[in-house]
Formats: structure tokens, C-alpha cells, sequence
């Protein structure tokens, strides 16, 4: 007879791990499903500054590491692989994975995170983390007095440009049109702002820098005007894009409850979705935050959640 976790993880950045350890340490059965980026989209973080404990910095790949041998100690069961299929209609849950392996649980918790969206040019893998980041508030520190760039036209490039311009010696916000789908008043907040500037009808034609053998550097970008078509160089430290999220919900539409941006459903401030026991937490459904320490600390709310459940229902 096939073994029936306690609680299985869908995912594994901060908020899956974090998840993790607080089920062992609750004495559960519980493992990870890592999916197709173990440590999630924090890997691709070079240097990591802010997270608690750790006043010299850490890169993303160490400390999603350190995490799942903590996780492990405790005895969460981490498996490389992804899921691609759930049945939540009966307990207990049933999830299918990429290698046709079936595993139950009385108790789920969706960590899959949610992914940057990006402009597709492909100098921008090369650059990524090197000058070019999604996240102001994460990445904002190492431009000190230094030129920035912010790419989108809404209210998360206006809320990255002004969090910028307390750092930044300059940021300049490129948009594809003179139209912007940002609020009024972040509109007219960012005009206002003397250290913010605008280049309009534009979009990034390419990623302009130093290659080099342990680390490469971003020194500017070509910007492509797009009425004219003419291509021009700029210098720039960095490149913030700030045209949104996906989370990755794709698994679960037409089962739990989304917002109209694709983010999961959570009751009041709990991890609770629709569905009783099945929990959510982390960047899946938090489209404000969207921090390392928050994922983190919703992994441990979600898990605490979790645990209370199985109590109440065995």
C-alpha cells in the first residue's frame, strides 16, 4: 500500500522550504516537490543583503541551499521532481509528477512561486543579475549613485522608479508609449520626482556590456524608438524591468479560487484556499510583497495552518 504523506510541498524557494521545516519539526511526514527550479527564482539572485541573519551577504544559490539541508535535517523528504497534475476533489489528494509518479497526502501546501516577466531579448540571460534585475527593493542598494533604467508604463515601474530615485543618483523610466497604464498619481508622483526622467516610444533592442570570465557587467542598453525605428546607445548601471509577474497557477486554474492577475486566494490572513486542506504561500499568492523574508514567513504560517488542520480533521 502506497505511504500517505502528511503534508506534500508544491515548490521550493523560500516559502516551500520554510514550509518544510516547520512541518518536520511538527513531527509530520512530509517532503518537497522541487519542481522545475529548485530554490525558485531566488537562484538567479547573485547577492542577497537583506535577509536577516547574514550581515555580509549571501548569494541566492547558498542560501536556498542552506535551506534545504535544514529542511532535511529535519526530515523533509525533498524529491527533484514536478508536478503536473493535482486531484483535490477527495482526500486523500492525489499529485501526479513529470516522471508518472503518483503521490498522496492529506494535506498540500502550493509554493510554485511566480515568475518575472521579461522582454525575451537574448542578451538579457547574459546580463541577468549582472545589471539587470526585476526587484527594486531586493537589488536597489547596489546602484547607489549610480544611473538606473526602469522598463514598464504602471504602477509597479512608477512605485520601483520613486523607490529608486532615494538611491540612484538618476533613473529613467523607458516605455513603449507616451500613454501610461500607471495610476494618476504615481503618474504625476513620478513627474514630480527631479532625480526621475522619461524616454517614451521606446523599448530596450539590446543588452550593451563587459564579458568577462568570472562575472559579466551591464554598461548600457540600445533603445529602439518605436515610431522611428531608430536605435540609439545609452549608458546605464542598471536595468530594473517592471512590467509585472506570472505566478505559476497554470496547475490549478478551474480547481482554486485566483484574482484576475492568476495570484491564489487566501482567506482574511491565513494560508486557507477554497479547498479545505490545501494551503497556499509565498510569491503564489502575494502579488504586493513578493520578498525572500515574506515568502519565508508565509511558508512557516502556511505550515503552522496546515498542522492545526490535520489536528482538528484526523
Amino acid at each position: 500500500m502506497q505511504d500517505i504523506f502528511d503534508i506534500l510541498i508544491i515548490g521550493s524557494g523560500p516559502a516551500g522550504y520554510t514550509a518544510g521545516i516547520y512541518g518536520s519539526r511538527a513531527n509530520l511526514k512530509v517532503a518537497v516537490l522541487e519542481g522545475m527550479q529548485p530554490g525558485g527564482q531566488l537562484t538567479t539572485t547573485n547577492d542577497i543583503e537583506n535577509f536577516p541573519g547574514f550581515p555580509i551577504g549571501i548569494t541566492g544559490n547558498e542560501i536556498m541551499s542552506l535551506m534545504k539541508q535544514q529542511a532535511e535535517k529535519f526530515g523533509t523528504i525533498v524529491l527533484p521532481e514536478e508536478v503536473i497534475k493535482v486531484d483535490f476533489s477527495k482526500r486523500p489528494f492525489t499529485l501526479i509528477t513529470n516522471y508518472n509518479k503518483e503521490y498522496k497526502s492529506n494535506a498540500v501546501i502550493i509554493a510554485t512561486g511566480a515568475t518575472a516577466r521579461k522582454l525575451g531579448i537574448p542578451s538579457e540571460t547574459t546580463f541577468w543579475g549582472a545589471g539587470i534585475s526585476s526587484c527594486a527593493t531586493c537589488d536597489g542598494f547596489f546602484y547607489r549613485n549610480k544611473d538606473v533604467f526602469v522598463v514598464g508604463g504602471g504602477d509597479t515601474a512608477m512605485e520601483d522608479a520613486l523607490y529608486l530615485s532615494n538611491i540612484a543618483s538618476k533613473v529613467t523610466i523607458v516605455h513603449r508609449r507616451q500613454e501610461f497604464r500607471a495610476s494618476k498619481i504615481m503618474i504625476e508622483k513620478t513627474k514630480a520626482n527631479p532625480k526621475i526622467s522619461f524616454i517614451l516610444d521606446s523599448v530596450i533592442e539590446e543588452y550593451v556590456g563587459e564579458i568577462k570570465e568570472k562575472f559579466n557587467l551591464l554598461t548600457g542598453v540600445l533603445l529602439r524608438n518605436t515610431k522611428t525605428n531608430e536605435i540609439t546607445e545609452h549608458k546605464t548601471n542598471g536595468v530594473f524591468i517592471a512590467i509585472g509577474h506570472t505566478p505559476n497557477t497554470s496547475l490549478f486554474k478551474g480547481i482554486l479560487d485566483l484574482n484576475e492577475e492568476g495570484y491564489l486566494i487566501t482567506k482574511n490572513k491565513s494560508s486557507y484556499t477554497n479547498i479545505e486542506g490545501v494551503f497556499a504561500c509565498g510569491d503564489v499568492q502575494d502579488p504586493v510583497y513578493r520578498q525572500a523574508i515574506s515568502a519565508a514567513g508565509s511558508g512557516c504560517i502556511a505550515a503552522i495552518d496546515a498542522e492545526r488542520w490535520l489536528t482538528e480533521n484526523r
